[in-house]
């Protein structure tokens, strides 16, 4: 019996279309990186677990997708066995799990599993720059375009497999970075015609100044993770998760401006000065949002609006300083299309001690989303032919291989209909195809061409059909 075929959950297929769309948005990306000095990389799509365990918070570690080890894991009893601990928790017949258990299974899939899917593209990145460190020139700036994966729940925009348009820079703690990766953002949704996005940006800085003001800093990660899903699960939610996580009801009276904050960016920095006047670290971090939206508002955005705000936090731990995240156009219900920050530290943790970085990421599935919602892929994106050429039989076939092959060579999408089959079978495979104009019959250096949308009948030359 055939097997039904499927599709693993949060995956999709991606149609000749939808792909010609995907590579519209990666063309426009792909210019504006190496506009403003960005070169192109690419890492392998699995890293050694422990590459990517332990970076992304405790949450994060969750949905990394790891790999089973190949080989006979399971058949070799000297090599690995099952802890009597654990059979219970396999076979689901637990409904707790234990610390013991916990620190069991951890052990049991280090040795069956010691491989993992990229959960994103930055954490790789300080990687391939620690092993490559000394033929890099720093400031280091690349760009890289490539699937990871993340054992999330889908859903609209979010899938468990999908593509990170990252951008970032490494060796330089200079803030012009910042200011430059914001106006890189505007000029990649400039292009794209998606007027009206909002870049948020806060700093981590603050976040900790906040923090220790309230009496909370040894709660740092608990409270930034709450306090990044304020636009999931709002005000009383993030309250709720944070009592839950051990910050005191006082504190939470203390951080209470942080939810109605309001004004211009301007006034939102001096509420932040009054409010973190006795933090060292939070006024650095007020110090450089500054610096970062002051030089930004000078030079001016073509269509993006720079936006403070204090909630916005990002729950992974290796931000240390600015944060962005972008929004898209009000009226347009999806998550964030892009996001990033600077991360002073990150390639210490694979040896490489005092290289700041600072990068940006695009949403590449939700940006297509956006476009495809409000209508701004341009008419002329597609992966389809501009002529098809009809089969008559075997003369005129060759003469038609000959045009065709003048026509590829010219830059003109051009096909042969390989069968000598019916016209109508051969008209209804160009109208599927969407191929715009199909060459009927061929006398000479003449051509018969039709027009299959307005029906018109041209008969021109070989150097005519290169211009239509």
């Amino acid at each position: 019996m055939a097997q039904k075929p499927g599709l693993p959950t949060g995956t999709r297929d991606l149609s000749p279309a939808e792909v010609a769309k995907r590579n519209y948005i990666m063309s426009v990306m792909r210019h504006h990186f190496e506009c403003f000095g960005y070169q192109p990389i690419e890492t392998p799509s699995f890293e050694n677990a422990s590459t990517l365990m332990g970076k992304y918070g405790e949450e994060g570690d969750r949905l990394i997708f790891k790999i089973l080890n190949s080989g006979n894991y399971f058949y070799d009893k000297n090599r690995v066995e099952l802890p009597e601990s654990l059979d219970a928790l396999l076979s689901n017949s637990a409904e707790t799990i234990t610390l013991e258990q916990r620190i069991e299974l951890n052990r049991f899939t280090a040795k069956i599993s010691d491989k993992a899917l990229r959960y994103d593209l930055t954490v790789p990145f300080a990687r391939y720059v620690v092993m490559n460190q000394n033929a890099l020139a720093f400031p280091f700036k690349r760009y890289q375009m490539q699937p990871v994966w993340r054992a999330d729940k889908p859903q609209k925009g979010r899938y468990r497999e999908f593509y990170q348009c990252d951008a970032d820079v490494v060796g330089s703690t200079s803030l012009w970075q910042e200011v430059e990766l914001v106006q890189l953002y505007d000029a990649v949704f400039a292009e794209l015609g998606l007027n009206g996005v909002t870049i948020k940006i806060n700093n981590r800085k603050i976040l900790s100044g906040i923090a220790e003001v309230i009496g909370a800093s040894d709660k740092l990660i608990d409270f930034t993770v709450a306090l990044d899903k304020l636009d999931k699960i709002g005000e009383d939610g993030v309250k709720k998760e944070m009592l839950e996580k051990g910050i005191s009801e006082a504190a939470l009276t203390l951080v209470q401006p942080l939810f109605s904050f309001t004004g211009s960016t301007t006034e939102k920095l001096t509420q932040l000065e009054q409010l973190l006047a006795q933090s060292e670290e939070g006024m650095k971090g007020v110090e450089e949002l500054r610096f970062i939206t002051e030089q930004v508002l000078q030079l001016g955005l073509q269509q993006a609006q720079l936006d403070l705000d204090v909630t916005l936090a990002r729950g992974l731990n290796y931000y240390t300083g600015a944060i962005f995240e972008v929004a898209a156009p009000a009226g347009v219900k999806m998550g964030s299309i892009g996001g990033g920050g600077r991360y002073d530290d990150l390639t210490g943790i694979f040896g490489l001690k005092n290289v700041s970085g600072v990068g940006i990421s695009f949403g590449l599935d939700r940006i297509y989303l956006v476009l495809e919602e409000l209508g701004l892929f341009p008419e002329t994106i597609t992966s389809a032919p501009k002529l098809l050429f009809f089969n008559n039989g075997p003369e005129q076939a060759v003469a038609a291989m000959q045009a065709v092959t003048a026509l590829r060579k010219a830059g003109v999408r051009t096909e042969l209909y390989p069968d000598a089959a019916k016209l109508d079978k051969q008209f209804k495979f160009a109208e599927k195809r969407g191929i715009p104009y199909v060459v009927r019959g061929i006398e000479g250096n003449v051509y018969s061409v039709k027009n299959i949308a307005s029906g018109e009948v041209l008969t021109i030359d070989l150097e005519q059909l290169k211009t239509l």
